[in-house]
Parts: C-alpha cells; structure tokens; sequence
C-alpha cells in the first residue's frame, strides 16, 4: 500500500557528533572490512543501518556480533563509524545504526487531521508532520530490540553470542534492554545515563503533561517545546518528552541482568550518573554475575570520544573476547 504525505514542517536533526570539534577524525574504512548499508524495520519505520563485518570470515563461520547504539544526537556515522571496523577487525560483526527520526532513518509521522475511512489496501493522503529529534525511552528500546533480531538473521551471526554497546543516552537504554530481552548475552555501557526515580513533584509534572497530550491540550509530541536544557541544551534539535520516562528505569532493568556486563565511566563525570552506575554494578557482583566497573582516570564524560577512546575501545573488546569467545 502506497501513502502520500503531505509534511507541513521539515523538522531535521542534525547528525551532532558525539565528540568535540577537537576530537579525533574517523579512519578510512579499513582494506579488511567489509561496510554495508542496510534498513531495519522496526513497528513499520524504516531505520538506516551500517553493517561491518570482516572480509577474511568463511561461508561457514558463525561470529559473535554487536549492537552499537548512540547517544543524545548520535548516529552511526559518529562512534559508529570509528567503533565498527575496529570490531569487525577482531572478529567481530559490528551493527551501527540510527534511531527512528535520528539521522537517516525515517521518522515516526503524527496526524494532524482525522484519518479517513478506508479499506484495507487503499490508499491514503493526510496531513502529518514527522517526528524527529525525540528522545523517547520506550520507543528507542524498541529500535534496539529490532536491530538485535535483524542482526540475527544475518548469515554468519552466532544468535547465541550477541552483545549490545551503548554510550551516554544510549548507556542507559542498552542497559534495560540487556535486563529484558534474553537475546543480548553480554553488555558494554560507556559513560551510561543511568538515571533515578523522579521525585514526587517531576512525577506529578510528568503524568500532568500526558494529561495535556491525551487531551490535545498541548502539543502531542514535543516539536516546538522539549528544548534541552543545561548541560545537554548544545543538542538544539532534541526533543525531551518527561512522559516517555514515565515507566522507565535503567537501574531497575540493570538488577534483572544475568549476562556479563562490563560499565566504563568518566573519573571526572559531569552529568553526576556515577553513583548509580556503582550501584548497578555492585548488585551485579552480589548476585554473582561477572561485571567489571573501568575507570577513565582524569576523564569527563565527552572525553570518552576523544582522548578516552583508546582505553574505553581497548577494555571493552577485551571484555567480549572474554566472554563471547570462549
């Protein structure tokens, strides 16, 4: 079925590096890797993938893979593109990819007029106006969930042997889907967003605002307001939307983890996520489930994409050889 649309805004997110301007430039693609583009549905949005697999694999081979997934404004052309040749050069098959209306995927589209009723298999033209930029922590598990079963079908991946990779925003996403999808056999969270239970005044403020979308009081998804703020107000096109944290907890998912987990954090951590990254590793280690806790000695948390990139890369690939190689 074909649809035609009719965009009333361009809203377009900038493909913001997750590094500093001083950072170091992306490598060429090495002559012993191998990159594809490939599309990954996920609830019926088209989301842009880079695949990275090494060139010297036999058609029999089966290789452990990993999910690399970004940070607030990242796509897969950031870590991405440094971090996916390095691990298909140890043996690794590498899946970067960019969030429904991140970067080059597609976006969610939200009606601005009822629909007409239609017959299934007919054609439709409406009014609506894409979804880009947002930060919504149930819909961007859900991405990373369908970027884990595609990268299960691929030929020559280990289904037994999967891995998630997520930094920043992405840390703390890839740390609840590690602690509900059985899939993932092995974790790596860099400089992770952990996050906390809101106190009683931001729960009420949250549930308020959803009271207001539900009721076309305010906007229903948060494209001219959700303007980050503080620290994070250098993403000028990310939208936040308190509502999609209703119901999500990185540190409630992390005690359900039962796979080795590695956490890498910044000695010198801005945004003040440290203490709950301990504690997710610590309940970890009560539990028995091997973890390792990596400190960036004199790091803050963009560091990790800049001077901190050789010593996160290096711990982390160690730790899936460790465990994805056996």
């Amino acid at each position: 079925m074909k649809i035609a649309l009719i965009f009333l805004a361009a809203f377009t997110i900038a493909a913001h590096a997750q590094t500093p301007k001083a950072g170091p430039r992306r490598p060429p693609l090495p002559a012993d890797v191998e990159k594809r583009t490939v599309s990954i549905w996920s609830d019926a949005t088209r989301m842009a993938g880079h695949l990275y697999l090494p060139k010297d694999r036999k058609p029999e081979d089966k290789l452990p893979a990993v999910v690399l997934c970004a940070g607030t404004g990242g796509t897969k052309e950031n870590t991405g593109t440094r971090l996916g040749p390095i691990l298909a050069q140890h043996g690794y098959i590498a899946l970067a990819f960019d969030y429904r209306g991140w970067g080059e995927s597609d976006s969610k589209l939200m009606s601005v007029e009822p629909q007409p009723k239609v017959e299934p298999g007919q054609e439709l033209t409406i009014k609506v106006k894409p979804l880009r930029g947002q930060m919504g922590y149930a819909e961007q598990t859900e991405d990373i969930r369908a970027a884990v079963s595609y990268i299960i079908g691929e030929p020559g991946v280990d289904p037994e042997r999967i891995a998630l990779w997520g930094t920043s925003y992405g840390g703390g996403l890839v740390v609840w889907a590690t602690g509900n999808d059985p899939r993932v056999k092995c974790l790596a969270a860099q400089v992770p967003g952990m996050g906390g239970s809101p106190g009683p005044a931001a729960l009420k403020a949250a549930y308020d605002l959803a009271t207001k979308q539900a009721r076309g009081e305010t906007e229903p998804a948060p494209i001219e307001t959700g303007k980050l703020t503080g620290l994070l107000a250098r993403y000028t096109t990310m939208r936040r939307n308190p509502v999609k944290s209703l119901g999500f907890s990185a540190a409630e998912a992390a005690a359900k983890i039962t796979v080795p987990s590695i956490f890498v954090v910044a000695e010198k951590e801005e945004f003040g996520g440290n203490p709950a990254v301990e504690a997710a590793h610590q309940n970890l280690l009560k539990r028995g489930v091997p973890s390792l806790l990596h400190v960036l000695k004199g790091a803050t948390h963009y560091s990790v994409y800049a001077e901190a990139f050789d010593d996160a890369t290096r711990v982390e690939i160690e730790w899936f050889d460790e465990h994805l190689k056996k």
